[in-house]
């Protein structure tokens, strides 16, 4: 990000797009939606789990999956949902740019975080 900065050193921008995007809030919004501490209830019944950043690997320790032994650095998802009754999660990062830069690169890497999220899930057959 480089308007009124050098890098992304000065992301200030980016982060705050981030911030007004999250799962939480807008599901949260919605008609027959509730959450509360990361589950989500439609008329009552949990239906789903969000988790930010960290809180994706607390998940995989609940699932009792090492990521160390799979994959040699984290990856911080912005948001990822777990879908219960479809058995799948959802990884959403969001991400601005007003100039030519770095989200160019990131949206390319797509494919091996794809990878490296099915390697890590593949043990619970999500």
């Amino acid at each position: 990000m480089i308007f009124q900065g050098k890098g992304g050193a000065n992301t200030k921008t980016g982060l705050a797009f981030e911030g007004k995007t999250g799962l939480f809030e807008f599901l949260a919004a919605q008609n027959g939606y509730k959450v509360e501490n990361g589950n989500v209830y439609y008329k009552e019944e949990l239906v789903a789990r969000i988790f930010k950043k960290y809180g994706f690997y607390k998940f995989l320790e609940e699932l009792n999956i090492d990521w160390r032994t799979l994959i040699s650095k984290r990856l911080l998802p912005d948001d990822s949902i777990f879908v219960i009754i479809a058995n799948t999660i959802f990884v959403i990062e969001c991400k601005f740019q007003q100039v030519a830069g770095s989200v160019d690169e990131k949206l390319q890497t797509c494919d091996f975080k794809k990878k490296q999220y099915q390697k890590l899930l593949s043990k619970a057959n999500i």
